[in-house]
């Protein structure tokens, strides 16, 4: 046979308790036994490696052979009258220990339970995910490793310090919740409990490290994307991108795209609802049919959506004049282009075909100075025609002339009265006009309010100068006195006619007074003083 090599120290309990109560039950007088035989203290709890004083004591008056058995290290520690006592040391793991003696000549026998305690070593939550709909179910994962007795040893499930489940440590401790939009930024943990208030030591816990949780919301639909259809190359336009339903929306991701390349948004959130914007700028590498897309992630997760943009090159019309300023009379030629595939129309004359150049030409007079001529282009992008318009200006130059509608020539006004000498006259480049006496070559003003005097009256020449020559135009100014002299005589013989008839009238009142020698007075006007009366002189300037 193969020998066995030592027991291990776990089977070396059972097999010594089981000696012992043999050696017991064949012990002659055993079943007489009056005394007692005991263990100190009785099932006692020690934490792990530590050591512990045992005492095997009796009532019997003469013991013999008084020992500890046990599996642990012991040594004596002292002993006595019907007493020994034993230090065990390094207890690492539970045992039952048995003390034993012999009284007059009886077997006597007892036993105690020693619980080793001992803390976990590590209580770690398990990770969470990075992100958590909202609505679905979350699993909350424990371990505790080591820690005893088990049996005392529960774990605790938290959500801050709200208590989500309570178990005993057996294996990994789980628990499961629906994330909410309250779970949003909550700290997540567990804790775990030895309970040895039963043994007199109290309650021990300790907490994991908390992991925060972060729930998040993306709805079903897709984004809403503004853009412009159309898009002409060199110039820019606004482009919106709004989702709502978003949680939480401050923390969403959009990129925005034209084309493949990025946009610089800008992103605000209010509440649930989500706006990115940005400029896209078309540029000439870009034109024919594009796409712009809208990508708003959150939580690993992403909703996308893409509209069609169509850039375009359009440079308008060019109109160019062979000369744009010009002498009448000369020959001018009005051109209109605006590149490929576009119909341009000059003066409402369109061109052969789409692509091709409008001409006009005309044989330059007077009446076409400041004449504008007007070119529209039109170009067909994706079904739609747009239009642009551009004018060009030309300038005639021509002598100068008086036009005689606006310059009368025979003009009769009274003296000292205010009036204005309507004369204008054209020309490119403008003439300068003056209005002189044949006589005195005196200026009078054009077109601004002046007095007019008896001696204006006469012949003017009233003559429009440039540098293309000069047009003259003579106007008559017939000025008449205010008051003729007839009108004067007339006056003066009625003044003295007055005069002549007062005096006798006035001649035969006062004497009829002075020989009557009464006088009447009015008594409704007592208030009032006498005054005497002269006659009112003629208002306004004497007649010259």
């Amino acid at each position: 046979m193969v020998p066995l090599g030592p027991l291990p120290r776990a089977c070396w309990t059972p097999l010594i308790s089981l000696l012992l109560v043999c050696c017991l039950l064949l012990a002659p007088g055993a079943q007489g036994q009056a005394f007692r035989l005991r263990v100190e203290p009785q099932n006692p709890v020690v934490p792990a490696g530590g050591s512990l004083l045992v005492n095997c004591s009796t009532d019997c008056s003469q013991p013999e052979l008084i020992s500890l058995e046990t599996s642990l290290f012991k040594e004596e520690a002292g002993e006595g009258l019907g007493w020994k006592a034993y230090r065990l040391s390094n207890v690492t793991s539970d045992s039952e220990i048995f003390c034993s003696s012999i009284c007059n000549g009886s077997q006597m026998l007892d036993s105690s339970d020693i619980t080793v305690y001992q803390f976990p070593e590590r209580v770690e939550l398990a990770p969470l995910s990075r992100w958590n709909p909202v609505g679905k179910n979350l699993t909350l994962r424990c371990r505790v490793a080591g820690g005893a007795p088990r049996a005392k040893l529960s774990v605790l499930l938290l959500r801050g310090q709200e208590v989500l489940s309570q178990q005993l440590a057996v294996g990994e401790v789980t628990t499961t919740v629906l994330a909410s939009r309250n779970d949003h930024g909550a700290n997540f943990s567990c804790r775990w409990e030895l309970d040895l208030r039963s043994q007199g030591l109290g309650l021990f816990q300790n907490s994991s490290v908390p992991r925060q949780l972060r729930t998040f919301v993306l709805p079903v639909t897709p984004p809403h994307l503004f853009v412009p259809r159309f898009l002409e190359v060199g110039t820019s336009q606004a482009v919106t991108c709004t989702l709502d339903g978003l949680f939480p929306a401050s923390e969403a991701q959009v990129h925005l795209a034209l084309g493949g390349q990025m946009l610089n948004a800008t992103v605000e959130s209010n509440g649930d609802k989500l706006t990115a914007r940005a400029t896209a700028t078309a540029s000439a590498e870009l034109e024919g049919a594009q796409e712009i897309v809208c990508n708003v992630t959150l939580g690993g997760e992403s909703q996308e959506t893409q509209e069609n943009l169509t850039i375009y090159s359009f440079w308008g019309p060019v109109m160019n004049l062979s000369q744009p300023t010009i002498r009448q009379g000369t020959i001018v030629n009005v051109t209109c282009s605006a590149g490929a595939r576009v119909q341009v129309t000059l003066d409402g004359v369109p061109a052969a075909a789409p692509g091709q150049l409008a001409l006009l030409q005309l044989n330059a007079t007077e009446r076409d100075d400041r004449r504008s001529f007007f070119c529209s282009a039109a170009l067909e992008v994706d079904g739609v025609v747009l239009h642009k318009n551009r004018s060009v200006q030309l300038r005639v130059l021509y002598g100068p002339k008086i036009d005689p509608a606006r310059c009368p020539q025979h003009l009769m006004w009274k003296e000292r009265t205010t009036q204005i000498l309507q004369c204008q006259a054209q020309g490119n480049p403008d003439p300068q006009l003056q209005c002189l006496h044949e006589g005195s070559m005196a200026q009078v003003p054009i077109g601004i309010p002046f007095r007019v005097r008896l001696n204006y009256s006469g012949t003017y020449n009233c003559r429009a100068a440039s540098s293309l020559g000069t047009h003259t135009v003579t106007v008559v100014m017939n000025v008449q006195e205010r008051n003729p002299i007839t009108i004067t005589i007339i006056i003066a013989v009625l003044t003295i006619l007055g005069f002549v008839a007062a005096i006798p009238a006035s001649i035969y009142v006062f004497g009829v007074h002075k020989r009557r020698d009464i006088y009447h007075v009015n008594q409704g006007n007592a208030g009032f003083p006498l005054t005497s009366k002269t006659a009112e002189e003629p208002l306004g300037e004497p007649p010259s």
